[in-house]
């Protein structure tokens, strides 16, 4: 099915419900955010990403930054 409007998009993200019982619930987010940042390497390399298998590039898990004993990010 084409994506052809944000309708689609979100309808499709919401429609699985795989037999484990995973509910999954997707809305449109309208509000607006900044075009064009720039990301250093330094910073994406402070993010805590973790490739998968298959296509790492598309599929990855982010998770939370370790601390160290003052609350900075290590």
């Amino acid at each position: 099915k084409p994506l052809l409007s944000h309708e689609v998009i979100i309808t499709l993200i919401a429609a699985p419900s795989p037999r484990t019982g995973l509910k999954v619930y997707a809305r449109l987010d309208e509000r607006p955010y900044p075009k064009k940042l720039v990301v250093t390497d330094e910073q994406l390399a402070a993010v805590n990403l973790e490739g998968h298998k298959f296509h790492p590039e598309w599929n990855y898990t982010i998770s939370p930054t370790p601390t160290d004993t003052t609350g900075s990010p290590r």
